[in-house]
């Protein structure tokens, strides 16, 4: 497994999670993105379907009756009912499951969350860490 940590200094989840999303699905790949704070998970779909306008990036609530179809399905629970392999996590809590990569987005608030998780994650055999931070409007790899 491939966990992505990306430090959130100068937008929100929602302002980057369109991207992921683009180059997930471009990858072939489902997306689930999961929070805890309903508006926060209102907020990713309305940048999902506006902040891309060249991109469409369909995307539905959980617990329809097609979460199977969606290729981004939102949620508050680390559970791939649209057989998704990725795993967005909104509100940088660290969530269990079996998901080929995760992205954990945090803010400077829960940044001693995210090194006591990327410390928990380095004992683990066959997981890959990254870490991203933004920089003058990128993102660039590192420390």
């Amino acid at each position: 497994m491939r966990v992505d940590f990306y430090q959130l200094t100068s937008d929100p989840a929602e302002q980057v999670l369109p991207l992921i999303a683009r180059n997930t699905l471009g990858a072939g790949e489902r997306l689930l993105v999961v929070s805890d704070d309903e508006a926060q998970l209102r907020r990713v779909s309305e940048a999902l379907w506006t902040r891309l306008p060249e991109t469409f990036l369909a995307n539905g609530r959980a617990g329809t009756a097609h979460d199977d179809r969606q290729p981004i399905l939102l949620s508050d629970a680390p559970e791939p009912a649209n057989g998704a392999r990725y795993l967005a996590l909104a509100d940088g809590i660290w969530r269990e499951g079996e998901f080929e990569r995760v992205f954990l987005l945090f803010p400077p608030a829960r940044i001693d969350d995210a090194r006591g998780c990327w410390r928990m994650l380095g004992s683990r055999e066959g997981v890959e860490r990254r870490y991203w931070r933004q920089e003058g409007g990128k993102w660039k790899e590192g420390p």
